[in-house]
């Protein structure tokens, strides 16, 4: 659209303290809009300098604000993220699985609480700094994967719907961080080279595993090799370890009979969680048979148009962010879940997780790995 076009129209950009929240905003009034900006304080716990950067992250938004000259708003939604999204973080880890907070966190959070605000604030479109696009075709929003590849967010946006999708705007979907900031630098924004923030969704960076501790209970049991059960060391709890887990497991010197061409043992990798008997199955050799799957069974199921796509037909899927998306077609089990079969085998596919699936730059949507 043009600025005329734009003018008068008011968007609500959710401002992170970033420099890609803080572009979307500066493209969006440059477009024309009216571009309020909406910071969310979401943790409280232990909102200390050492881990949690929402101070220094607010400030970082005041300075924005005031180079771009947008008003702000500062909300809370602690309680909402604690119920919606903590919650079921903490019960999923509980169950043995690995949850994906940043699935729940954009589709509960950042695309339903902030856009409900965001609606009271007087709205028209809300707008954040993500990695992905939106378009209209044929009646229906699609979810699209951003032109940079190396950044696209589309796999944690899966779950947006079509009422979620039709007030979003993604002002970064065709470029590239390197440009966003290069932008950031001409604007003279003091957060062009800030970095970027990872770790928990809103919980910030932090030692996992201590994090865990604190919420559940430790509960020492064996760690056993998969192939011949032979007792090889002492977990301290189910919860704290994923599939496809090297490090953290204190058996790196262990033997296990299987060597490497240098001669070395092999490293070993978590391969299975016996929940009922408290036990952790490893296994050594990242290629080991244990861990790799050629189908998976999904479920809690979230279709971007509404509708699961066609069975049978090939798409591409991933299961998890930092991976290439892999050929595979899909089978209906019932209303509520799907079988995904790939063409080549997938490593350390991991319950809990999401499997996302693809139509060329398309996402359909996906489901949570059973």
């Amino acid at each position: 659209m043009s600025v005329n076009e734009n003018k008068g129209r008011t968007v609500v950009v959710g401002l992170s303290g970033g420099v890609d929240s803080a572009v979307a905003a500066m493209r969006l009034k440059e477009q024309g809009w009216n571009v309020l900006g909406l910071f969310m304080k979401n943790w409280e716990d232990d909102d200390s300098d050492e881990y949690c950067s929402s101070r220094q992250d607010l400030i970082d938004v005041m300075s924005i604000a005031d180079r771009l000259g947008i008003e702000v708003d500062v909300v809370n939604f602690s309680k909402e993220y604690k119920e919606r999204v903590f919650a079921g973080f903490l019960s999923e880890y509980q169950a043995g699985r690995t949850p994906n907070p940043d699935v729940l966190c954009n589709s509960e959070i950042k695309f339903r609480a902030f856009l409900e605000h965001a609606m009271e604030m007087g709205a028209e479109k809300i707008a954040t700094g993500h990695y992905a696009g939106v378009r209209e075709f044929a009646g229906k929003f699609q979810l699209l994967k951003a032109e940079d590849g190396t950044k696209d967010q589309s796999y944690f946006l899966y779950r947006l719907n079509q009422q979620q999708l039709s007030m979003t705007l993604f002002p970064l979907a065709g470029l590239y961080k390197r440009d966003v900031r290069k932008m950031a630098q001409e604007a003279h924004l003091h957060v062009a080279e800030k970095k970027d923030s990872t770790g928990i969704c809103f919980i910030g960076e932090r030692p996992f595993k201590e994090f865990l501790m604190r919420y559940l209970p430790q509960q020492q049991g064996e760690i056993r090799c998969l192939d011949n059960e032979k007792v090889i060391g002492e977990h301290d709890g189910l919860s704290y370890h994923t599939l496809g887990q090297r490090k953290g497991l204190h058996i790196g010197g262990m033997k296990g009979g299987k060597t490497g061409a240098d001669g070395d043992h092999d490293a070993w990798f978590v391969a299975r969680k016996d929940m009922a008997n408290n036990v952790l199955y490893v296994v050594q050799g990242h290629d080991h048979p244990a861990l790799l799957v050629d189908e998976l069974k999904a479920e809690q199921l979230s279709w971007v148009s509404g509708e699961m796509p066609h069975t049978h037909w090939v798409y591409a899927a991933k299961t998890r962010y930092r991976q290439a998306d892999s050929p595979c077609e899909i089978e209906r089990v019932d209303a509520r879940s799907c079988q995904i079969r790939f063409a080549e085998p997938q490593w350390a596919v991991t319950p809990g997780q999401s499997v996302v699936v693809y139509e060329s730059r398309v996402c359909l949507g996906g489901g949570v790995i059973a």
